[in-house]
C-alpha cells in the first residue's frame, strides 16, 4: 500500500492533443452551407495537488491550463477558420457513481480569417471582427488508461462571437465530438498526494472598478465608441475561494451622447426631451449581484444586475430589433422593434461575465490587491459591450474557526 504524503508529486505537467469534429450551426438565414466541421487542439495543464493552494483542495484539485485550436468551420472560403488560445478548468464530476467522468470550461480569445462583408460575404452574419471572444465546455469520459496516457472521449459545445464590437454579430455556435490523449508519465504518483485540511473562514471585503468598454449601436451606426464605467460592491470571501457580494454600477454610453446630441431620427420624432439632458440620457446605472472563483491570480466572474436607469435603451432596442425593405416603388422602409415584454425584460437585467487578473496571489489573502480584467457585458443574455478594467480590492480582518 502507497504511504501517503502532503508533498507535490515530482511533476504536474500533463499534454493533451485532441481531434474535435462537428458541425457549424446556421448563423442566420441563408447562412453558407459547411461540411464536417474539423478542430485540432492542444492543451497544456497541470494538476494541482498542493498543500498550500486552499483553492484547489475546495475545487477537490481540478486541473488548469491553456489551450490553443485551430477550427475548420467547413467552408473555407465563407466562414474560413479559427486560432484559438483559451485559458481552462477541470473538474471530476460524479466520481462515486460515473469515474473517469470530466467537465473542462475554457473561457479565451480567437482569430477570425473570414468575415462578413456586405458585397463578398453577405450572409455570414455570425462574424465581423478578427478578434474575437471564445468559449467552450466539454463532457470527458475516460475510455482507458495505460501507464502513461488516458485515451478519452468527449462531447461539447464551442462558441465564437466579438461582443457588440462589430455588427452584424450572430456568432458562430457548434456542437462536437472528440478523441483525446491526456499524456503524463507521472500521474500514478497523484494517487499518494493526501489532502490537507483547512480551517473554514471568511473575509469581508470592498472593491472598487474602473472600466472602459467598446461598442456599436446598429448596423446603420456601426463605428466603435466608448462606454465609461465605474463600480463599487462587497461582500463576502469565503475559505479564500469563492466570492460573493453586491454593488452599483454606473456607465455613461458615447453611441448615445452623440445619437442625441446629433437629434438623429428618434430623437426628434420620439423623444425630443433627451436634448434637455443628454449626458444624463446616454447614462446607465444599477445593482448587481456578484461572485466570483478565486484560483492564484486568476478570478473568474459573473455578475447579474438590475438597471434602474437606462432610458436610452428604448431607442436601443427599437433600432436592432427592426428591419427594413423595398417596397413596390424601390423605396427603403424600415420598421423599427416593437416595445414588447421581451424588451422590458432585456431593458432591466443585466449581466457580466469575465477573468480578472490579480497582481498579487489570492491564495495568500492580501489585504490589498489591485486587478486586471476583461470582460462582457450583456442585456441579460444578448451583448452590450466588451470591456477591459482595473480595480482594487481590500479585505477586512479574517475570520476564522476550527472544522
Amino acid at each position: 500500500m502507497a504511504q501517503t504524503t502532503t508533498t507535490p508529486p515530482k511533476t504536474s505537467l500533463f499534454f493533451t492533443p485532441e481531434i474535435i469534429v462537428g458541425k457549424t450551426q446556421e448563423a442566420n438565414t441563408d447562412f453558407p452551407k459547411t461540411k464536417l466541421q474539423k478542430n485540432v487542439f492542444l492543451s497544456i495543464g497541470q494538476y494541482n495537488y498542493n498543500s498550500n493552494k486552499e483553492w484547489a483542495a475546495r475545487l477537490n484539485y481540478p486541473k488548469t491550463g491553456i489551450s490553443l485550436g485551430y477550427t475548420d468551420f467547413g467552408n473555407s472560403t465563407k466562414v474560413g477558420h479559427a486560432y484559438s488560445i483559451l485559458p481552462f478548468i477541470e473538474f471530476s464530476i460524479l466520481k462515486k457513481q460515473l469515474n473517469g467522468l470530466n467537465l473542462q470550461i475554457g473561457f479565451g480569445s480567437s482569430y477570425m480569417d473570414t468575415q462578413y462583408d456586405i458585397i463578398t460575404n453577405a450572409f455570414n452574419r455570425a462574424i465581423t471582427t478578427k478578434i474575437n471572444w471564445s468559449f467552450r465546455s466539454f463532457f470527458y469520459y475516460d475510455v482507458f488508461k495505460t501507464h502513461a496516457t488516458d485515451w478519452r472521449f468527449g462531447l461539447g459545445y464551442l462558441h465564437h462571437s466579438n461582443g457588440h464590437t462589430n455588427l452584424p454579430n450572430q456568432g458562430l455556435n457548434s456542437f462536437t465530438a472528440s478523441v483525446s490523449a491526456k499524456i503524463d508519465k507521472n500521474s500514478n504518483s497523484n494517487n499518494d498526494f493526501k489532502k490537507p485540511t483547512f480551517a473554514s473562514k471568511s473575509q469581508t471585503y470592498m472593491a472598487f472598478r474602473l472600466g472602459l468598454g467598446q461598442n456599436v449601436l446598429s448596423e446603420k451606426f456601426n463605428t466603435k465608441k466608448e462606454v465609461f464605467t465605474v463600480s463599487a460592491s462587497a461582500g463576502k470571501i469565503l475559505n479564500n475561494t469563492f466570492k460573493f457580494g453586491g454593488g452599483f454600477y454606473y456607465r455613461f454610453y458615447e453611441h448615445y451622447y452623440d445619437y442625441i446630441k446629433n437629434n438623429e431620427a428618434l430623437i426628434e420624432e420620439q423623444f425630443p426631451h433627451f436634448k434637455d439632458n443628454p449626458y444624463g440620457y446616454a447614462t446607465s446605472f444599477g445593482i448587481f449581484a456578484s461572485s466570483e472563483l478565486l484560483i492564484d491570480h486568476i478570478g473568474f466572474e459573473f455578475d447579474l444586475g438590475l438597471n434602474i436607469h437606462k432610458p436610452f435603451y428604448k431607442i436601443d432596442w427599437q433600432l436592432n430589433q427592426g428591419f427594413t425593405y423595398e417596397n413596390a416603388n424601390g423605396e427603403t422602409i424600415e420598421v423599427l422593434g416593437e416595445l414588447d415584454w421581451y424588451y422590458e425584460i432585456k431593458r432591466t437585467i443585466s449581466a457580466r461575465m469575465g477573468l480578472k487578473y490579480y497582481l498579487w496571489t489570492t491564495n495568500k489573502a492580501p489585504k490589498h490587491n489591485i486587478f486586471l480584467g476583461a470582460h462582457i457585458n450583456a442585456n441579460l443574455g444578448q451583448a452590450d459591450f466588451t470591456e477591459l478594467s482595473c480595480g482594487y480590492v481590500y479585505r477586512f480582518n479574517l475570520k476564522e474557526k476550527s472544522i
